[in-house]
């Protein structure tokens, strides 16, 4: 993310691309919120209302801090709220935030709206949170106490990225708070898009037809200087006698609390003796957006008249600005440096006779402010709302790849020893999880968190994958009565799916068990084969075999028609099975030497030096191809699968501190020759297929590299992986849905976990036959020996 400056901002972002190339859609904007009346909750609401908006799909909330008890009447986007001085209230919100599934947070801070010494009790919502958080400081100090230096020192540590709106407020981040530059990034604050306007053009929606207009605006308290600029009135009075000086805003409620108005009362006072009264006019009202915009758009010159120069932003100069007003402020540090090079006028703290001068100048001189009116809306447009939020979900992005880059850890779950996969102890299979999302029907598709998500009913891909996974558990004698019956289960699903009229298996089942679909995809046809098939090969029970055969004769014909190389490869996996018991099936044999001959033509159409594979584009399920080539029994076509599968297996390892992990495709995206690789979504998918291929492999060659290999390749389920986070939930028995840039999907539905257990189940197949072959060679060499 490049930083940002106030005097060379980047060319607006385009509204189809962004610099960094993951936008958050999932964010929550934790601060205060209107209707509360502060800076703050306008900042937040205006953030909010711009990432809804201008971010494409982006589905953003608002976690907002109360100041009273009893709250505040939220609009709907605010889906929690807690009272800023309840400690644990914060821990709760940092439940909430972590059971929604957030991507990002994105806190605003400011020490007085937080509970705690100097607003500390904050840091217990950044402790408990597990998703990146991204923090504005509005509110940096060049002198700040012991605990208001600790606390925001501990809340820049516990952030990903540091937004600030100025420069000095980077130099103080920097220098005075040991916040690492890298870290930080520099972000106009957002402004509404207004056009250039003449100010005549609103002047008559408040009577002020033929008057010169001064306006300053914001929560009235004694620091705002107001009293400096009606001091000045007189004298500015008598050059421009037709002056109005507008002050819009309601007293500070914190001040209203604890004095009334008696400030207020005492500006008006001050204008009656001076003799302005008839020159000024207060307008004690907190207004929206749309009312501030036609307030902006009647003022001729916007005044800032602070006595502190201790302000490192300041929201409404901001938005004065960057609308084209031309400005007069005393020097406070966002004024100094948003206003230098002649795009605004400073005038010295509490100094009326120089403001006077000032505002005497430029109504009288039109040419001079209007060229200082447009040099500030041409730098305001990289201020806009639209503009500024780009650089928001910029940021956003660059916190969840950084936290994908630097928050993986070696995973405990780990034992298997640096010189051989063969000895590392496999998990045990536990199956609860798919006996939860099996029913009378069948398998459910998709689960919200560990429970089976009926609304969206069944599909004939998981059911063939869990037949196949049943069958496997029965073959390695792990089967049992309960995992018999889900395995009628399935096969009715499949006979049900069938439909004679296509030769094909419909695929979508909704809960209510209508199909939503006449024919489905290439791919679970091939799936419902390679189920089949696997029928055939494997299970002594004959009613079952005579079921499969009858039905697989009758579709696979079909097969050589289907334009999907996997749907290829499913059917090839589900021929080789079937051949296991019936080798010299005529049919299955010419169907067979049909479907390699397709995948050969691919690979040969489209295989380079650097691209030795079938297809242009990686996409999913990709090692079933080299697969089924390793399997063909052809020696060709067998070095053509392991080639292609070394490349593949070379090109998702990564590495880290020396220890290499498994880093599938990923699913947003994919990879096409020759453009940009995608990283995520990774899915539980990519790591079966690779493990069964190279089982294949092993077995093909006898090299127990292809074993070790499949092992590593395993643990990307138990934390292995670019983020250290395990897949596999040993609670449930279920798998995650897969591997987000910074977190794991919470979801276990059944392709993810059918592709845990199918992993687990072939791998203790593997490792028992390696067991048992050990043994046999023992024996040999004994007998041998005597």
């Amino acid at each position: 993310m490049k930083t940002l400056t106030t005097r060379n901002w980047p060319e607006p972002a385009s509204t189809a691309t962004a610099t960094w190339p993951y936008q958050p859609k999932h964010v929550a904007f934790v601060g205060d919120y209107l209707p509360r009346r502060c800076g703050i909750a306008t900042f937040t609401s205006d953030l909010y209302a711009s990432y809804a908006r201008f971010i494409p799909d982006a589905n953003p909330i608002v976690v907002s801090v109360n100041d009273t008890l009893e709250g505040y009447d939220y609009p709907n986007e605010v889906r929690y709220d807690f009272y800023q001085h309840d400690q644990q209230a914060y821990r709760k919100a940092a439940e909430f935030l972590n059971a929604k599934n957030i991507d990002v947070v994105c806190l605003q801070h400011e020490y007085g709206i937080y509970g705690g010494s100097a607003g500390s009790y904050v840091l217990t919502l950044l402790r408990n949170l597990t998703m990146p958080v991204v923090t504005t400081f509005h509110t940096i100090l060049k002198t700040p106490n012991e605990e208001q230096l600790l606390v925001l020192k501990s809340i820049a540590d516990l952030s990903s990225r540091i937004v600030c709106m100025s420069e000095k407020g980077r130099d103080f981040l920097i220098n005075i708070y040991d916040v690492p530059a890298h870290k930080i990034d520099l972000i106009p604050h957002g402004i509404p898009d207004m056009p250039f306007v003449d100010p005549h053009f609103y002047k008559d929606k408040f009577g002020m037809e033929g008057r010169q207009t001064l306006l300053t605006f914001g929560l009235l308290s004694p620091n705002k200087g107001i009293e400096t600029v009606i001091r000045a009135l007189p004298r500015i009075v008598e050059q421009v006698p037709n002056l109005t000086y507008m002050v819009l805003g309601a007293t500070h409620p914190n001040l209203v609390k604890h004095e009334g108005e008696v400030y207020r009362d005492s500006l008006v006072k001050l204008a009656a003796d001076l003799g302005v009264s008839n020159n000024i006019r207060f307008y004690n009202q907190f207004v929206e957006l749309d009312e501030l915009t036609e307030y902006l758009g009647a003022a001729d010159i916007y005044i800032t008249p602070y006595l502190n120069p201790a302000q490192i932003t300041s929201g409404t100069l901001s938005y004065a600005f960057g609308c084209g007003k031309a400005v007069i402020s005393t020097p406070y540090w966002h004024a100094e440096e948003l206003l230098a090079d002649g795009r605004g006028m400073l005038v010295p703290f509490g100094d009326s006779d120089a403001i006077a001068t000032d505002v005497i100048q430029l109504l009288t001189d039109d040419s001079m402010r209007h060229a200082m009116r447009k040099r500030a809306y041409l730098m305001g447009r990289a201020m806009t709302w639209k503009q500024s939020i780009r650089y928001y979900a910029d940021v956003f992005g660059q916190s969840r790849q950084e936290r994908m880059n630097t928050g993986a850890v070696q995973p405990a779950t780990v034992t298997a020893p640096a010189n051989g996969g063969s000895t590392y102890v496999l998990p045990s299979l536990k199956l609860d999880h798919l006996y939860r999302l099996t029913d009378s029907t069948g398998i459910v598709q998709h689960a919200r968190n560990h429970l089976p998500f009926y609304a969206e009913g069944y599909c004939t891909d998981d059911n063939a994958r869990a037949l196949i996974l049943t069958l496997t558990l029965h073959g390695a004698g792990m089967g049992s009565d309960k995992l018999a019956a889900t395995t009628d289960n399935y096969c009715a699903f499949l006979n049900h799916a069938y439909s004679d009229g296509y030769r094909r298996f419909r695929n979508f089942m909704s809960y209510d068990r209508r199909w939503l679909e006449d024919v489905g995809s290439d791919d679970s046809t091939g799936r419902a084969v390679w189920a089949l098939g696997t029928c055939v090969g494997r299970t002594t029970d004959r009613n079952m075999v005579v079921w499969a055969l009858g039905l697989m004769e009758r579709v696979l014909p079909t097969m050589v028609r289907v334009e999907s190389p996997r749907a290829w490869a499913f059917a090839l996996l589900g021929i080789y099975e079937y051949q296991k018991k019936f080798g010299d099936d005529r049919l299955a044999k010419a169907i067979q030497q049909q479907l390699l001959d397709k995948l050969t033509f691919r690979y040969t159409e489209t295989a380079d030096d650097d691209w030795p594979w079938f297809e242009n584009t990686l996409s999913y399920d990709n090692a079933v191809l080299a697969h089924v080539m390793i399997r063909s029994g052809n020696e060709p076509l067998v070095q053509i699968g392991l080639k292609s599968l070394r490349w593949l297996i070379d090109l998702q390892t990564a590495e880290r501190d020396d220890r290499k992990h498994f880093q599938p495709i990923g699913s947003n995206g994919f990879y096409t020759k020759g453009q940009p690789r995608a990283y995520f979504d990774q899915q539980p998918l990519e790591a079966q297929s690779t493990i069964s291929a190279c089982l294949a492999a092993l077995s093909v060659t006898g090299d127990d590299r292809w074993h070790r290999t499949a092992i590593r390749v395993f643990q990307w389920f138990t934390g292995l992986n670019d983020l250290g986070l395990p897949l596999y939930d040993s609670q449930t028995g279920g798998c995650r849905d897969g591997l987000h840039i910074d977190r794991v999907n919470q979801n276990q539905g059944a392709e993810s976990t059918l592709s845990y257990l199918m992993a687990l189940a072939e791998l203790h197949t593997a490792q028992q036959q390696h067991t048992e072959a050990k043994a046999v060679q023992k024996a040999i060499k004994e007998v041998i020996k005597l």
